[in-house]
């Protein structure tokens, strides 16, 4: 049984290690000296994740329990756990000096050992206090939540404490992402017969690092596969350059309308239904619309990917804003399903009775997905090489209010999680950046009760770091910011006069006018003239915009491609 404190110590040293190839092999040598339960366990909480999306659970903890907690725990008011999070930044490092504050001193202090003795928190025991949490419902969950992470924080040691508030709020902060901690388990069972790409290709196959590292340990890699009831990250559509590029690229080509809704992957398992957002949220409960479609499909077992379309009295597609309404709605679903009611388009049939199908060529799933899906549940396609032909459907998804199309391989596999080649997206539209909200203002004047402009930012794919890119506050409404601040009070970390932290946890998409280099921002680069186009709620972090793509836009902006 492995301590916390021996956790954390790894976290504390992989933080303060600069080098992403240092920090990875401190991990590996890690992992390879936990149990198998540990060793679940640990390579979410190292990015900073607590449970596998397939397990259907939320901490549920924002950063006011998260205090309450603490300052219950300390004995002391909870004024002086804001007061200290204002001069650090950093809910970690508060919950750190907290405990370290409380800690005896003197002979009792000379008895306890002063730090020798061992921990009495265990990875298992921290990890159960969680699920505890995540599993609270109805009137006390609150009380529940405070009282175990107060549990916890009374126990800890201050380094324990850093890094159990981290993990509650899920921002790990020790610059070790996906990519890291798939190279460590990579490293860590390579003698089983473990690397990098064997690694990512089962992960994107589950979802669960977990699992895929107790199959690396085993030498068991290749078993892994789809699994009914495990979301898996959705396959992508990269940008095309234009309708007779793609055609040249592709020959025959499969063409799909872009609809103007969201991503959803439905799991139907006899007669249990799950549907899960692009996010890997489960929102079975808001969306009764898709249960009942996917009830109709002939099948014992499935997994379906499409999309979800809000549907106007004129039949047109309603504003995609109005489609995350549905996705967020918790109560009165009934009421909102009339009023903004949703249809399923199923372009995609990844598992079928049984079987993976994510291997198998798009036409042979496409003919599947027919066998057992009645006409009005899917999204027309149809197969063509000719430019002008594929022109004319085009501007007939324009026409009808989608986005554009989705031009596709027809002998590509599925490619959970993966952006590429094998389906191209032509939109009318300019470039845009997904960009993580990290920070707001409070506005001036009548908007002085609202958030009114947000700090963004990009990800660092080396090393896992959110990287600054300025402040976006044009194209938003007196009612869209209304909304916005509700969103975020409860993702508020620390304010500090009109400015406020915020937990990264939200994606906008941005549009600009041009990306300048700027020694002002972390990234080294800013936006000039940045506008709100929408909140992405259908998106996770993992799919913000990188440095690197920024990067690359950058250097195709007046012909600099030769430039830095």
């Amino acid at each position: 049984m492995t301590s916390f404190l021996v956790f954390a110590t790894l976290c504390q040293r992989v933080e303060e290690t600069s080098g992403s190839l240092d920090k990875i092999d401190l991990v590996a040598a890690f992992l390879g000296t936990l149990d198998e339960a540990e060793l679940a366990v640990c390579c979410n909480y190292i990015m900073g994740t607590l449970f596998p999306p397939g397990l259907d659970l939320d901490l549920g903890v924002g950063p006011s329990i998260l205090y309450q907690a603490l300052a219950r725990a300390c004995g002391c008011p909870l004024a002086q756990v804001t007061d200290m999070l204002r001069t650090t930044g950093d809910p970690g490092l508060v919950a750190a000096g907290m405990v370290e504050k409380k800690r005896p001193q003197g002979l009792s202090a000379f008895l306890e050992g002063d730090g020798l003795k061992e921990s009495l928190l265990s990875i298992m025991e921290v990890h159960d206090r969680f699920l505890a949490i995540a599993r609270a419902s109805g009137k006390r969950s609150q009380d529940i939540k405070i009282k175990n992470l107060q549990f916890l924080f009374s126990h800890a040691r201050p380094l324990e404490a850093r890094y159990i508030a981290r993990l509650a709020i899920e921002d790990m902060r020790i610059g070790v992402g996906e990519g890291g901690i798939r190279d460590a388990v990579a490293r860590a069972f390579a003698a089983a017969g473990a690397d990098s790409e064997k690694v990512e290709k089962a992960y994107n196959l589950t979802n669960d690092m977990g699992m895929v590292a107790a199959a690396a340990r085993q030498g068991a890699l290749e078993r892994l596969s789809v699994m009914i009831n495990h979301p898996i990250k959705m396959m992508l559509a990269q940008l095309g350059e234009s309708i007779p590029a793609a055609l040249a690229e592709m020959g025959t080509a499969a063409v799909e309308w872009k609809y103007d809704g969201a991503r959803v992957q439905i799991h139907k398992d006899g007669d249990r239904v799950r549907v899960f957002s692009r996010r890997l949220e489960n929102v079975t409960a808001s969306l009764p619309e898709m249960v009942q479609a996917a009830r109709r499909v002939k099948a014992r077992s499935a997994i379906l990917d499409g999309e979800a379309v809000a549907v106007g009295s004129d039949g047109r597609p309603m504003a995609f804003q109005e489609i995350l309404k549905r996705f967020r709605r918790k109560y009165h679903v009934a009421k909102l399903a009339k009023e903004i009611p949703l249809r399923l388009f199923l372009f995609d049939l990844i598992y079928l009775e049984g079987e993976s199908l994510a291997d198998r060529p798009l036409k042979e799933r496409r003919a599947l997905l027919e066998g057992v899906a009645e006409a009005d549940l899917l999204a027309d396609q149809m197969l063509s090489d000719n430019p002008s032909e594929v022109a004319a459907a085009y501007e007939r998804a324009l026409v009808a209010g989608h986005e554009g199309l989705i031009i596709k391989n027809p002998s590509s596999a599925y490619a959970p999680g993966k952006r590429g080649k094998n389906w191209l997206k032509i939109k009318p539209v300019m470039e845009t950046l997904d960009l993580v909200v990290i920070g707001a203002k409070w506005g001036e004047g009548r908007r002085a009760s609202f958030l009114g402009s947000y700090r963004l930012a990009c990800v660092d794919q080396a090393s896992g770091r959110l990287l600054d890119v300025g402040w976006v506050a044009t194209g938003l409404t007196d009612e869209a910011l209304a909304e916005l601040t509700e969103m975020f009070r409860e993702l508020v970390i620390l304010e500090k006069g009109m400015e406020v932290e915020i937990k990264p946890a939200v994606i906008f998409e941005v549009a600009y006018e041009e990306i300048q280099k700027s020694p002002n921002y972390s990234s080294g680069y800013a936006l000039r003239f940045p506008r709100m186009v929408r909140v992405r709620d259908d998106k996770s972090l993992e799919e913000a915009d990188t440095l690197e793509r920024i990067l690359s836009l950058y250097r195709s902006q007046r012909g600099r491609s030769n430039s830095v």
